[in-house]
C-alpha cells in the first residue's frame, strides 16, 4: 500500500532524485537489500530524507539499482507508527530507519531482530531504547540529539531576549516519553533560576488550541519540547503563540522557519546524513549492538527577526552576533 503522502513527498524532493521511491517499488520483493523509512510526514522530512539518500549514493547505495527503500508516514498520528512498523516486520526488511522517539519505540516493540537506526532521539538511554550510548546492545542504535541536555542553554537565550522573564510555560506532548523527560529537565533548571513554571500537556492536535487558551496571561515566554506531533502542527502553534504574545523557544530549526522566535539544537539534516553511514555499516555486516550511539558536537542557534518584530521584541546585538542563522 502506498501512503497518501507519497505524491506530495516526490513533488517536494523535486527533480530526478524524486523518482527513486517509484524505482524502488519496481523491484521484486526480496531481490534487493531493503530499508524501511518510518517517518513523521513528507512535508516535514523531505529535506532530511534527501540528505539521507544523497549520502547513501555517496556510499554507492543507489535506490532502485542495488537498494530499495520503503516509506511509511504517521502524519501526526502516533498509532500509525505501530501499524507501519508491523508492516515493515511482515515485509522482512533489512534495516528500519526512524526519525524521532515515538517511531523508534514502535519499531523496537515490533521487532527484536531487524536492525533499527534512529536519526534524532532525545534520550535513547532514558527512554529504554539502548542499554548505553557506548554499548547499545540489542538491535537499536543511531544518533541522539541531546534535546533534554540543551534546556539550560535555551533558557539562557530566552532570558536574554525577555529580560523580565519571570513566568515560563513549558508545552510538551506527554504521549512521547522523550518529551516528558525533557519537560522535567527544563522544569528543574527553571526552578534553579527562580522562574515560575506552568506546564501545558497535550496528547493530540485537538489539545493545542485549548492549551494556549489556558496559558493566556499566565506566562512571559513558552518553551516547546520538539516532537513529531508538535512539528506537524508547528505553524499553527506559532500563530497561536504570536496571538498570545508569547516568545517561543524550540529545539529544531523547522519551527523557526514556520514562524517561531528561536531554536537551539543539533542540525537534524546532518544527522540524517550520518544515519546513512550507520545503514551502510549494517548492510555490510555490522551489528547495531556494536555501533555506539553518536551525539552531536555542534548546536545551531536560529533567530527569526520577523517573529521578534511581531512580538515587539528587540533582539540584543550580542545575541544576533552569536546566532548561526538569522531569518528576516
Amino acid at each position: 500500500m502506498i501512503d497518501i503522502g507519497r505524491r506530495e513527498f516526490i513533488t517536494l524532493l523535486g527533480g530526478t532524485t524524486a523518482a527513486w521511491p517509484l524505482a524502488a517499488r519496481a523491484q521484486q520483493p526480496g531481490k534487493l537489500p531493503t530499508i524501511g523509512f518510518l517517518g513523521t510526514a513528507p512535508s516535514i522530512e523531505s529535506q532530511r530524507v534527501a540528505a539521507f539518500v544523497q549520502r547513501l549514493r555517496e556510499l554507492a547505495w543507489i535506490d532502485g539499482r542495488n537498494l530499495a527503500i520503503e516509506y511509511r508516514w504517521a502524519e501526526g498520528r502516533n498509532e500509525r507508527y505501530a501499524e507501519n512498523a508491523a508492516e515493515f516486520v511482515r515485509l522482512k526488511l533489512d534495516v528500519i530507519v526512524t526519525s524521532a522517539t515515538p517511531a523508534t519505540l514502535a519499531a523496537k516493540q515490533a521487532t527484536a531482530v531487524i536492525p533499527i537506526v534512529f536519526a534524532a532521539v532525545s534520550d535513547p538511554v532514558g527512554t529504554g531504547l539502548v542499554a548505553s550510548l557506548a554499548r547499545p546492545g540489542g538491535n537499536v542504535t543511531g544518533l541522539a540529539n541531546q534535546m533534554s541536555d540543551t534546556g539550560g542553554k535555551k533558557l539562557e537565550f530566552l532570558r536574554e531576549v525577555v529580560p523580565g522573564l519571570r513566568r515560563l510555560a513549558i508545552m510538551a506532548n506527554v504521549g512521547n516519553p522523550a518529551s516528558v523527560l525533557e519537560m522535567r529537565e527544563v522544569q528543574a533548571t527553571a526552578r534553579t533560576l527562580g522562574l515560575e513554571i506552568t506546564t501545558s500537556e497535550i496528547r493530540r492536535a485537538e489539545d493545542i488550541a485549548s492549551a494556549f487558551e489556558a496559558l493566556r496571561d499566565r506566562a512571559d515566554a513558552l518553551y516547546l519540547c520538539p516532537d513529531p506531533l508538535m512539528n506537524t502542527n508547528r505553524t499553527r502553534i506559532n500563530i497561536l503563540a504570536v496571538g498570545a504574545r508569547l516568545p517561543t523557544m524550540h529545539g529544531v530549526r523547522e519551527y523557526v522557519e514556520a514562524g517561531g522566535l528561536m531554536s537551539y539544537g543539533a542540525n537534524i539534516s546532518n544527522q540524517f546524513r550520518r544515519v546513512a553511514d550507520f545503514v551502510d555499516k549494517i548492510l555490510r555486516g555490522a551489528k547495531p549492538a556494536d555501533i555506539p550511539v553518536e551525539q552531536p558536537t555542534k548546536f545551531d542557534l536560529i533567530i527569526n527577526l520577523t517573529a521578534a518584530k511581531a512580538l515587539g521584541l528587540d533582539i540584543p546585538p550580542t545575541l544576533l552576533a552569536r546566532a548561526d542563522e538569522v531569518i528576516e
